[in-house]
Protein backbone atom coordinates (compact mmCIF):
# COMPACT_ATOMS: atom_id res chain seq x y z
CA UNK A 1 0.00 0.00 0.00
CA UNK A 2 1.56 3.56 -0.82
CA UNK A 3 2.08 5.97 1.48
CA UNK A 4 -1.37 7.72 2.70
CA UNK A 5 -0.22 10.49 5.46
CA UNK A 6 3.18 12.28 6.27
CA UNK A 7 4.21 14.64 8.89
CA UNK A 8 5.96 17.49 8.95
CA UNK A 9 8.18 17.21 12.09
CA UNK A 10 9.37 13.53 12.91
CA UNK A 11 10.63 15.72 15.96
CA UNK A 12 8.12 17.85 17.68
CA UNK A 13 10.02 21.02 19.74
CA UNK A 14 7.85 22.26 22.43
CA UNK A 15 8.88 25.15 24.13
CA UNK A 16 8.56 23.46 28.09
CA UNK A 17 7.82 26.43 31.08
CA UNK A 18 6.83 24.81 34.08
CA UNK A 19 3.10 25.18 35.38
CA UNK A 20 1.83 26.86 31.49
CA UNK A 21 0.19 25.46 29.31
CA UNK A 22 2.43 24.49 25.83
CA UNK A 23 1.97 24.13 22.03
CA UNK A 24 3.42 22.99 18.82
CA UNK A 25 2.22 22.50 15.71
CA UNK A 26 2.68 19.59 13.40
CA UNK A 27 1.02 19.54 9.61
CA UNK A 28 -0.31 16.08 8.57
CA UNK A 29 0.18 16.26 4.68
CA UNK A 30 -2.00 14.14 2.51
CA UNK A 31 0.00 11.76 -0.14
CA UNK A 32 -3.24 10.06 -1.93
CA UNK A 33 -4.73 11.79 -5.11
CA UNK A 34 -7.72 9.93 -5.66
CA UNK A 35 -9.58 10.33 -2.01
CA UNK A 36 -9.66 11.80 1.49
CA UNK A 37 -7.46 10.28 3.96
CA UNK A 38 -8.95 9.57 7.32
CA UNK A 39 -6.64 9.80 10.59
CA UNK A 40 -7.17 9.23 14.16
CA UNK A 41 -4.20 10.54 16.87
CA UNK A 42 -2.61 8.28 19.56
CA UNK A 43 -0.22 9.28 22.56
CA UNK A 44 1.54 7.32 24.92
CA UNK A 45 0.75 10.06 27.44
CA UNK A 46 -2.96 10.87 27.59
CA UNK A 47 -2.87 12.34 30.61
CA UNK A 48 0.03 14.68 29.35
CA UNK A 49 -1.27 15.66 26.18
CA UNK A 50 -4.17 17.12 24.76
CA UNK A 51 -4.67 17.01 20.55
CA UNK A 52 -6.86 19.09 18.38
CA UNK A 53 -8.18 17.96 16.27
CA UNK A 54 -7.85 14.01 17.48
CA UNK A 55 -9.17 13.23 14.26
CA UNK A 56 -10.64 14.23 11.41
CA UNK A 57 -9.84 13.67 7.27
CA UNK A 58 -7.28 15.32 4.94
CA UNK A 59 -8.09 16.23 1.76
CA UNK A 60 -6.60 14.79 -1.47
CA UNK A 61 -2.75 16.12 -1.77
CA UNK A 62 -3.74 18.74 0.84
CA UNK A 63 -2.52 19.61 4.19
CA UNK A 64 -4.47 20.04 7.74
CA UNK A 65 -2.66 21.30 11.22
CA UNK A 66 -2.85 19.47 14.16
CA UNK A 67 -2.09 21.66 17.62
CA UNK A 68 -0.67 19.18 20.14
CA UNK A 69 -1.30 20.68 24.00
CA UNK A 70 1.11 19.90 26.81
CA UNK A 71 -0.92 20.36 29.85
CA UNK A 72 0.68 22.04 32.60
CA UNK A 73 3.66 20.25 34.45
CA UNK A 74 4.57 21.27 37.88
CA UNK A 75 7.93 19.39 37.38
CA UNK A 76 10.93 19.55 34.71
CA UNK A 77 10.43 16.47 32.24
CA UNK A 78 12.96 13.71 33.74
CA UNK A 79 14.51 13.89 30.48
CA UNK A 80 15.26 16.45 27.66
CA UNK A 81 15.26 17.12 25.09
CA UNK A 82 14.17 14.06 23.96
CA UNK A 83 11.55 12.51 26.00
CA UNK A 84 11.43 9.02 25.00
CA UNK A 85 8.48 8.43 27.32
CA UNK A 86 5.97 10.76 25.05
CA UNK A 87 5.03 9.70 21.84
CA UNK A 88 2.49 9.86 18.98
CA UNK A 89 0.84 7.81 16.34
CA UNK A 90 -1.29 8.88 13.80
CA UNK A 91 -3.80 5.98 12.44
CA UNK A 92 -4.89 6.68 8.19
CA UNK A 93 -6.86 4.67 6.15
CA UNK A 94 -8.83 5.84 2.82
CA UNK A 95 -11.85 7.38 3.94
CA UNK A 96 -15.09 6.14 2.36
CA UNK A 97 -18.31 8.61 2.27
CA UNK A 98 -20.70 5.96 4.43
CA UNK A 99 -17.49 5.89 7.46
CA UNK A 100 -17.66 7.20 10.78
CA UNK A 101 -13.99 8.94 11.36
CA UNK A 102 -13.58 8.24 14.67
CA UNK A 103 -14.80 4.30 14.15
CA UNK A 104 -13.20 4.02 11.22
CA UNK A 105 -9.56 3.53 12.42
CA UNK A 106 -10.73 0.77 15.41
CA UNK A 107 -12.87 -1.13 12.88
CA UNK A 108 -11.01 -1.77 10.02
CA UNK A 109 -8.96 -5.49 9.86
CA UNK A 110 -5.14 -5.05 10.45
CA UNK A 111 -3.89 -4.11 7.43
CA UNK A 112 -6.33 -1.90 6.26
CA UNK A 113 -4.61 1.36 8.16
CA UNK A 114 -0.86 2.91 7.65
CA UNK A 115 0.97 3.99 10.69
CA UNK A 116 2.57 7.46 11.10
CA UNK A 117 4.67 8.59 14.04
CA UNK A 118 6.30 11.54 15.67
CA UNK A 119 8.41 12.50 18.93
CA UNK A 120 8.48 15.06 21.13
CA UNK A 121 11.54 17.31 22.20
CA UNK A 122 11.28 19.74 24.90
CA UNK A 123 13.46 23.27 24.21
CA UNK A 124 12.91 26.55 25.17
CA UNK A 125 14.79 29.22 27.31
CA UNK A 126 13.41 27.53 30.30
CA UNK A 127 15.10 24.30 30.05
CA UNK A 128 18.46 25.76 28.30
CA UNK A 129 19.01 27.68 31.53
CA UNK A 130 18.05 25.04 33.68
CA UNK A 131 21.15 23.08 31.98
CA UNK A 132 23.21 25.08 31.96
CA UNK A 133 22.72 26.12 36.14
CA UNK A 134 22.85 22.16 36.83
CA UNK A 135 26.05 21.78 34.55
CA UNK A 136 24.01 19.52 31.67
CA UNK A 137 26.77 20.36 28.43
CA UNK A 138 24.91 17.61 26.57
CA UNK A 139 21.05 18.88 27.54
CA UNK A 140 22.52 22.61 26.77
CA UNK A 141 24.35 21.18 23.49
CA UNK A 142 21.18 18.88 22.16
CA UNK A 143 18.82 22.41 22.51
CA UNK A 144 21.20 24.84 20.81
CA UNK A 145 21.17 22.18 18.07
CA UNK A 146 17.70 21.97 17.59
CA UNK A 147 17.23 25.40 18.07
CA UNK A 148 19.49 27.54 15.86
CA UNK A 149 18.08 30.90 17.17
CA UNK A 150 17.47 29.94 20.39
CA UNK A 151 20.05 32.60 21.82
CA UNK A 152 19.84 35.21 19.48
CA UNK A 153 15.81 35.56 21.08
CA UNK A 154 16.97 36.46 24.30
CA UNK A 155 17.44 39.84 25.95
CA UNK A 156 20.14 41.40 26.79
CA UNK A 157 19.37 40.73 30.53
CA UNK A 158 18.68 37.36 29.23
CA UNK A 159 21.81 36.50 27.65
CA UNK A 160 23.98 38.20 30.36
CA UNK A 161 22.28 36.50 33.09
CA UNK A 162 23.12 32.97 31.19
CA UNK A 163 26.26 34.38 31.05
CA UNK A 164 26.76 34.74 34.36
CA UNK A 165 25.23 31.05 35.49
CA UNK A 166 27.20 29.41 33.18
CA UNK A 167 30.89 31.18 34.44
CA UNK A 168 29.52 30.58 38.39
CA UNK A 169 29.86 26.60 37.34
CA UNK A 170 31.36 24.31 39.91
CA UNK A 171 33.00 22.44 37.29
CA UNK A 172 33.44 22.55 33.43
CA UNK A 173 32.73 26.55 33.16
CA UNK A 174 35.13 27.36 30.54
CA UNK A 175 33.36 24.86 28.34
CA UNK A 176 30.31 25.42 28.86
CA UNK A 177 30.87 29.05 28.19
CA UNK A 178 32.73 28.62 25.12
CA UNK A 179 29.78 26.60 23.82
CA UNK A 180 27.49 28.92 24.44
CA UNK A 181 29.63 31.79 22.59
CA UNK A 182 30.11 29.42 19.70
CA UNK A 183 26.42 29.18 19.34
CA UNK A 184 25.79 32.76 19.22
CA UNK A 185 25.35 34.31 22.81
CA UNK A 186 25.66 37.50 22.26
CA UNK A 187 26.62 39.61 25.29
CA UNK A 188 28.74 43.16 25.43
CA UNK A 189 32.44 42.46 26.03
CA UNK A 190 33.85 42.80 29.10
CA UNK A 191 36.70 42.58 30.53
CA UNK A 192 35.46 38.99 32.40
CA UNK A 193 35.50 37.58 28.70
CA UNK A 194 38.92 39.31 27.78
CA UNK A 195 39.95 37.19 31.13
CA UNK A 196 38.36 33.86 30.63
CA UNK A 197 39.35 33.46 26.96
CA UNK A 198 41.58 36.05 26.16
CA UNK A 199 39.21 37.25 23.79
CA UNK A 200 39.36 41.09 22.30
CA UNK A 201 36.14 42.87 20.54
CA UNK A 202 38.09 41.51 17.23
CA UNK A 203 37.94 37.46 18.50
CA UNK A 204 34.58 38.07 19.83
CA UNK A 205 32.72 39.52 16.16
CA UNK A 206 35.07 37.09 14.40
CA UNK A 207 33.81 34.09 16.00
CA UNK A 208 30.38 35.11 15.83
CA UNK A 209 30.74 35.64 11.69
CA UNK A 210 29.96 39.34 11.97
CA UNK A 211 31.71 41.05 9.27
CA UNK A 212 30.47 44.66 9.52
CA UNK A 213 31.51 44.83 12.92
CA UNK A 214 35.20 43.83 11.82
CA UNK A 215 34.84 46.33 9.06
CA UNK A 216 33.98 48.82 11.49
CA UNK A 217 36.90 48.17 13.91
CA UNK A 218 39.38 48.14 11.49
CA UNK A 219 38.05 51.27 9.93
CA UNK A 220 38.17 52.88 13.92
CA UNK A 221 41.31 51.37 14.67
CA UNK A 222 39.55 49.90 17.86
CA UNK A 223 42.01 47.35 18.14
CA UNK A 224 45.38 46.57 19.46
CA UNK A 225 46.75 44.41 17.03
CA UNK A 226 44.95 42.13 13.87
CA UNK A 227 46.94 39.31 15.01
CA UNK A 228 46.11 39.53 19.02
CA UNK A 229 46.09 35.65 20.37
CA UNK A 230 43.29 34.36 22.81
CA UNK A 231 44.63 31.40 25.50
CA UNK A 232 44.56 28.98 22.97
CA UNK A 233 47.19 31.47 21.03
CA UNK A 234 44.60 31.74 17.98
CA UNK A 235 44.18 35.02 16.60
CA UNK A 236 40.85 36.26 14.84
CA UNK A 237 41.64 35.15 12.07
CA UNK A 238 42.00 31.63 13.16
CA UNK A 239 38.70 32.75 14.83
CA UNK A 240 36.42 33.87 11.30
CA UNK A 241 37.87 30.53 9.79
CA UNK A 242 36.47 28.25 12.27
CA UNK A 243 33.31 30.19 11.96
CA UNK A 244 33.36 29.23 8.01
CA UNK A 245 32.97 33.44 7.82
CA UNK A 246 35.19 33.85 4.36
CA UNK A 247 34.03 37.71 4.63
CA UNK A 248 35.07 38.17 8.01
CA UNK A 249 38.44 36.58 7.07
CA UNK A 250 39.04 38.26 3.92
CA UNK A 251 38.80 41.68 5.51
CA UNK A 252 41.12 40.80 8.36
CA UNK A 253 42.99 39.24 5.37
CA UNK A 254 43.12 42.84 2.90
CA UNK A 255 43.53 44.73 6.25
CA UNK A 256 47.17 43.02 7.06
CA UNK A 257 46.11 40.45 9.69
CA UNK A 258 49.17 37.24 9.04
CA UNK A 259 48.21 34.43 7.43
CA UNK A 260 50.72 32.31 8.93
CA UNK A 261 50.02 33.18 12.35
CA UNK A 262 49.84 29.70 14.42
CA UNK A 263 48.08 28.85 17.47
CA UNK A 264 49.67 27.22 20.42
CA UNK A 265 49.00 23.55 18.65
CA UNK A 266 51.13 24.85 15.57
CA UNK A 267 48.07 25.24 13.23
CA UNK A 268 47.44 28.16 10.78
CA UNK A 269 43.96 29.19 9.97
CA UNK A 270 44.85 26.93 6.63
CA UNK A 271 45.68 24.17 8.67
CA UNK A 272 41.83 24.79 10.41
CA UNK A 273 40.10 25.40 6.75
CA UNK A 274 41.76 22.06 5.42
CA UNK A 275 40.88 20.36 8.85
CA UNK A 276 36.97 21.57 8.17
CA UNK A 277 36.92 20.89 4.48
CA UNK A 278 36.09 24.38 3.74
CA UNK A 279 37.30 23.76 0.29
CA UNK A 280 36.10 27.76 -0.31
CA UNK A 281 37.68 28.98 2.88
CA UNK A 282 40.94 27.13 1.77
CA UNK A 283 40.76 28.38 -1.85
CA UNK A 284 40.62 32.15 -0.65
CA UNK A 285 43.45 31.38 1.53
CA UNK A 286 45.52 30.34 -0.70
CA UNK A 287 44.36 32.73 -3.64
CA UNK A 288 45.75 35.65 -0.82
CA UNK A 289 48.94 33.25 -1.02
CA UNK A 290 48.83 31.28 2.70
CA UNK A 291 51.38 29.01 2.59
CA UNK A 292 50.16 25.52 2.71
CA UNK A 293 53.46 23.77 2.89
CA UNK A 294 53.88 25.18 6.78
CA UNK A 295 53.65 22.40 9.33
CA UNK A 296 51.81 22.47 12.37
CA UNK A 297 53.41 21.32 15.94
CA UNK A 298 52.96 17.36 14.42
CA UNK A 299 54.97 17.96 11.44
CA UNK A 300 51.79 18.04 9.35
CA UNK A 301 50.75 20.64 6.53
CA UNK A 302 47.46 21.74 5.42
CA UNK A 303 47.71 19.03 2.70
CA UNK A 304 47.98 16.00 5.58
CA UNK A 305 45.23 17.19 7.41
CA UNK A 306 42.99 17.24 4.68
CA UNK A 307 43.69 13.89 3.57
CA UNK A 308 43.14 12.86 7.15
CA UNK A 309 39.97 14.70 7.29
CA UNK A 310 38.53 13.70 3.59
CA UNK A 311 37.68 9.94 4.70
CA UNK A 312 34.99 11.86 7.13
CA UNK A 313 33.99 14.27 4.82
CA UNK A 314 33.22 11.75 2.37
CA UNK A 315 31.06 9.83 5.19
CA UNK A 316 29.36 12.65 5.45
CA UNK A 317 28.61 13.23 1.79
CA UNK A 318 27.56 9.36 1.47
CA UNK A 319 25.40 9.46 4.36
CA UNK A 320 23.73 12.38 3.35
CA UNK A 321 22.88 11.12 -0.45
CA UNK A 322 21.83 8.08 1.14
CA UNK A 323 19.32 9.90 3.85
CA UNK A 324 21.20 8.02 7.10
CA UNK A 325 20.17 10.05 9.43
CA UNK A 326 21.62 8.88 12.54
CA UNK A 327 25.20 8.24 11.23
CA UNK A 328 24.85 11.55 9.57
CA UNK A 329 23.77 13.18 13.41
CA UNK A 330 26.67 10.72 14.90
CA UNK A 331 29.30 11.93 12.29
CA UNK A 332 28.45 15.47 12.53
CA UNK A 333 28.22 15.25 16.71
CA UNK A 334 32.41 13.61 16.25
CA UNK A 335 33.49 17.33 14.52
CA UNK A 336 32.39 16.38 10.96
CA UNK A 337 32.40 19.19 8.89
CA UNK A 338 29.01 19.94 6.92
CA UNK A 339 31.24 21.94 4.20
CA UNK A 340 32.74 19.35 2.27
CA UNK A 341 32.25 19.06 -1.01
CA UNK A 342 33.23 16.79 -3.88
CA UNK A 343 35.07 17.69 -7.60
CA UNK A 344 31.74 18.86 -8.55
CA UNK A 345 31.36 21.70 -5.58
CA UNK A 346 28.37 19.28 -4.09
CA UNK A 347 28.16 19.85 -0.45
CA UNK A 348 25.94 17.15 1.66
CA UNK A 349 23.12 20.11 1.33
CA UNK A 350 23.23 19.80 -2.01
CA UNK A 351 22.95 16.17 -2.37
CA UNK A 352 20.29 15.22 0.60
CA UNK A 353 18.13 18.10 -1.12
CA UNK A 354 18.20 16.82 -4.59
CA UNK A 355 17.26 13.29 -2.30
CA UNK A 356 14.46 14.66 -1.08
CA UNK A 357 15.80 13.96 2.33
CA UNK A 358 14.51 16.89 4.26
CA UNK A 359 15.51 15.03 7.84
CA UNK A 360 18.66 15.41 6.49
CA UNK A 361 18.55 18.79 5.36
CA UNK A 362 17.17 20.07 8.65
CA UNK A 363 20.51 18.76 10.69
CA UNK A 364 22.64 19.98 8.21
CA UNK A 365 21.42 23.53 8.84
CA UNK A 366 21.26 22.75 12.64
CA UNK A 367 24.93 21.93 12.67
CA UNK A 368 25.71 25.22 10.21
CA UNK A 369 25.46 23.91 6.53
CA UNK A 370 24.86 27.09 4.18
CA UNK A 371 21.64 27.25 1.96
CA UNK A 372 23.61 29.53 -0.22
CA UNK A 373 26.23 27.75 -0.87
CA UNK A 374 27.22 27.06 -4.63
CA UNK A 375 28.23 23.64 -6.46
CA UNK A 376 30.72 24.38 -9.39
CA UNK A 377 27.65 25.40 -11.82
CA UNK A 378 26.26 27.72 -9.31
CA UNK A 379 23.51 25.45 -8.15
CA UNK A 380 22.35 26.53 -4.44
CA UNK A 381 20.45 23.15 -2.84
CA UNK A 382 17.13 24.98 -3.84
CA UNK A 383 18.01 24.68 -7.61
CA UNK A 384 18.37 21.15 -6.52
CA UNK A 385 15.56 20.02 -4.30
CA UNK A 386 13.73 21.28 -6.90
CA UNK A 387 14.80 19.18 -9.30
CA UNK A 388 14.61 16.38 -6.87
CA UNK A 389 10.74 17.42 -6.89
CA UNK A 390 10.32 17.56 -3.00
CA UNK A 391 7.99 20.06 -2.36
CA UNK A 392 8.75 19.40 1.47
CA UNK A 393 12.37 19.31 0.77
CA UNK A 394 11.89 23.20 -0.75
CA UNK A 395 9.63 24.11 1.90
CA UNK A 396 12.41 23.14 4.83
CA UNK A 397 15.15 25.14 3.02
CA UNK A 398 13.05 28.43 2.20
CA UNK A 399 11.95 28.17 6.01
CA UNK A 400 15.91 28.69 6.58
CA UNK A 401 16.34 31.27 4.91
CA UNK A 402 17.70 29.98 1.08
CA UNK A 403 17.03 32.34 -1.51
CA UNK A 404 13.99 31.76 -3.81
CA UNK A 405 15.55 33.98 -6.59
CA UNK A 406 18.86 32.97 -6.54
CA UNK A 407 20.48 32.52 -10.04
CA UNK A 408 22.60 29.30 -11.17
CA UNK A 409 25.65 30.54 -13.91
CA UNK A 410 23.45 30.10 -16.17
CA UNK A 411 20.75 32.38 -14.97
CA UNK A 412 18.15 29.50 -13.93
CA UNK A 413 16.32 30.14 -10.67
CA UNK A 414 14.65 27.31 -8.77
CA UNK A 415 11.21 28.97 -10.13
CA UNK A 416 12.50 28.63 -14.07
CA UNK A 417 13.31 24.95 -12.90
CA UNK A 418 9.93 24.30 -11.54
CA UNK A 419 8.02 25.91 -14.25
CA UNK A 420 10.35 23.70 -17.20
CA UNK A 421 10.26 20.36 -15.06
CA UNK A 422 6.39 20.72 -14.87
CA UNK A 423 5.93 21.21 -10.86
CA UNK A 424 3.11 23.35 -10.49
CA UNK A 425 2.79 22.64 -6.73
CA UNK A 426 6.25 23.75 -6.15
CA UNK A 427 5.95 26.76 -8.79
CA UNK A 428 3.20 27.71 -6.83
CA UNK A 429 5.10 27.19 -3.33
CA UNK A 430 8.06 29.41 -4.54
CA UNK A 431 6.08 32.04 -5.88
CA UNK A 432 4.20 32.30 -2.63
CA UNK A 433 7.70 32.49 -0.95
CA UNK A 434 8.36 35.66 -3.06
CA UNK A 435 10.33 34.24 -6.50
CA UNK A 436 9.12 35.94 -9.42
CA UNK A 437 6.00 35.28 -11.18
CA UNK A 438 7.64 36.53 -14.41
CA UNK A 439 7.92 33.79 -16.76
CA UNK A 440 11.47 33.51 -18.42
CA UNK A 441 12.08 33.24 -21.90
CA UNK A 442 12.47 30.40 -24.12
CA UNK A 443 16.20 30.82 -24.28
CA UNK A 444 16.50 30.99 -20.29
CA UNK A 445 14.01 27.31 -20.13
CA UNK A 446 16.29 25.79 -22.38
CA UNK A 447 18.99 26.77 -20.66
CA UNK A 448 17.77 25.17 -17.73
CA UNK A 449 16.53 22.00 -19.33
CA UNK A 450 20.31 21.85 -20.52
CA UNK A 451 21.83 22.14 -16.53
Amino acid sequence: MERLLAVSEQEVLINFTLNSKCRANVRLISLCATSPVAFKVQTSSPHKFLVNPPSGLVQPLAQTTLQIILKPQSQIPPTFPRSPSDRFLIKATVFGSADSVNSLCVTLPDGSTQDVKFKIAFVGPFLLRHAVSNGDFNAVKSILKRQKMILAGLSSAEAESLYRVATELAANSEDMVSLLLRAGLSIEIDERVKTKDGWSELHVAAAFGRTEEISSLVRMKEYESLDCRDKEGRTPLHLAVNKTSIGCAKVLLESGADKEAKGKDGKTALHNAAANGDRRMVEMLIEMEADPTIKDDRGRSCFDVARDKGHRGEAVLTAARRGELEGLESLLDKGASTNYCDQYGLTPLHVAAIKGHKHVVLLLIEFGADVECQDNEGHAPLHLAVEGGSTETVEVLLDNGANANARSKSGATPLYTAQAMGYDGISQLLMNRGASASLPQSSMLASVLED
